[in-house]
């Protein structure tokens, strides 16, 4: 099964309140059993125009473990925090699995 990754752009507003957000956040991905790959505050766009400040790369067992992340009831704490700190893009990604010969 392929690993499922939520990927966030991030234009923060409020950096003290993105500070307060962290905590909230990193407990409830300890519990989803998720870890944080990439954070970048200077991503390098290499075509087109990228969101915001920030992004954060998300890797999970599976695209369901990502979404039930995203669902629980832990990280419901956690997004009211990040939503009034940063405008932000969010997307949930099937991870690579080539195919078996």
């Amino acid at each position: 099964m392929p690993k499922g990754y939520v990927i966030f752009t991030e234009a923060i507003k409020d950096p003290a309140g993105m500070a307060a957000y962290g905590p909230v956040a990193a407990e409830s991905l300890a519990e989803s059993g998720g870890r944080v790959i990439a954070v970048d505050s200077q991503p390098e766009v290499l075509e087109g125009e990228w969101h915001g400040h920030q992004t954060v790369v998300l890797e999970f067992e599976s695209v369901e473990a990502a979404r039930a992340w995203y669902e629980s009831a832990a990280y419901e704490k956690a997004k009211p925090l990040r939503h009034a700190a940063a405008d932000t893009n969010a997307v949930i990604v099937t991870g690579f699995a080539p195919r078996q010969a």
